[in-house]
């Protein structure tokens, strides 16, 4: 297995529009990811194997919620934190910053952001340290680009609201205690629910035989008759801002993340390419090679500048969701571009747990489709700069 001793690519000097204290925390989670991740990673995916014992870890180094204010065990940093947070944990595995994002962006973020106080109080610092492992539950098995149509929902029961329904494709949920849950009430407006796990009637079924994220649980989340109490109502969001304004907080992070899987590759393929004789010269001193490392590191490079910006902008409480969604889009493109070339420059090679490669590309086959898919992205942009809607 290749000991991950690697640094990062910075062909346009983005390191010098980063603070100390950026720098400090993207040592912190590369050591983390040195010492819990890569040693392990290729066994845990090759076995489809979550390792629970993780998610303490990532709450001890603080992976979990880190733009989530202090007094509620966050980490009280801004959103370029975030990015190079998971744009790290993503150079280890997706599935491992899929387990982070979940439970920061999608479980913490809308407690914090359309929770009570109460709310917070209770689950937040929990989530916080990893004590609690939380999942979000908007897709179903049959609105997943419409989430609009969604067909789970709640009743009020004067005392308690019943949720019927079904979620699919959740990542976490198979180990979750808590599920950030969007249900129609009986109006038809959307609503988000806090469900505990042992709440009668609540299942989490595991999805088994995944190509993909094989490192990261993922199931479904299955609601028979349950009782929630009214307390558990999220009560400062309506409708379906709600959930698609977590997703922005996700599709951020990804945008950062995917760029830390193309990294890996691209450096496992130059040093490869370096080491690799062929024909009496290494591999790397062959145009048709050069030509794949040069495009390469062009492609991260200007993803590295997009979310750079994109963080900046993040931070100044600007960002749009087309601008999060255009770069989410670009830097998942490019991180699986990045991979396929890299496995034809370790050849035979690329396809063995040996060398990262294989299961960054098949990892990457889902994070282009979760939290919006590549095409329903590009008419995301497309409408805005046309202004006509094309998928309604």
């Amino acid at each position: 297995m290749a000991t991950d001793n690697s640094s990062a690519p910075d062909y346009f000097n983005v390191d010098d529009l980063l603070t100390d204290e950026h720098k400090l925390i993207r040592q912190t989670m590369r050591d983390f990811v040195r010492r819990e991740i890569s040693p392990n990673i290729e066994k845990w995916a090759q076995d489809a194997h979550f390792p629970s014992e993780i998610v303490p870890k990532f709450g001890e180094v603080g992976a979990f919620g880190p733009t989530i204010p202090e007094e509620y065990g966050g980490g009280g940093l801004d959103y370029i934190s975030y990015g190079i947070i998971m744009q790290e944990i993503e150079r280890g595995d997706s599935g491992m910053r899929s387990t982070a994002s979940v439970q920061g962006s999608l479980v913490m973020y809308p407690i914090y952001a359309y929770g009570s106080e109460e709310q917070r109080k209770k689950y937040l610092p929990k989530l916080a340290t990893g004590e609690w492992l939380g999942c979000f539950g908007l897709t179903e098995p049959d609105f997943g680009s419409n989430p609009g149509g969604m067909i789970t929902n709640i009743k009020d029961m004067g005392d308690h609201y019943l949720l019927n329904g079904a979620k699919l494709w959740i990542s976490n949920s198979p180990e979750c205690q808590v599920a950030v849950v969007w249900a129609k009430n009986e109006q038809g407006r959307i609503k988000g629910l806090i469900v505990e796990r042992g709440m009668e009637g609540f299942s989490t079924p595991e999805i088994h035989n995944k190509w993909s994220l094989r490192a990261s649980s993922t199931g479904e989340l299955v609601f028979e008759d349950v009782k929630v109490p009214k307390e558990n109502l999220l009560p400062n969001i309506d409708g379906l801002k709600g959930p698609l304004g977590c997703l922005d907080s996700a599709r951020y992070g990804i945008a950062w993340g995917a760029i830390g899987a193309a990294i890996d590759c691209y450096e496992s393929a130059l040093n490869y390419a370096k080491q690799r004789i062929q024909f009496d010269k290494p591999i790397a001193s062959y145009q048709l090679i050069q030509k794949k490392l040069a495009e390469m590191v062009t492609e991260i490079t200007k993803a590295q500048l997009m979310v750079w910006r994109l963080g900046t902008l993040k931070n100044e409480g600007k960002a749009t969701t087309q601008q999060i969604s255009m770069a989410k889009r670009n830097s998942v493109d490019m991180a699986l571009h990045v991979a396929r070339e890299a496995r034809q420059i370790h050849g035979g090679m690329g396809i063995t747990g040996e060398y990262p490669i294989m299961r960054h590309m098949m990892n990457l086959e889902s994070v282009i489709t979760y939290e919006g898919t590549h095409d329903i992205h590009l008419l995301i942009t497309g409408a805005d700069i046309t202004g006509i809607q094309a998928f309604k």
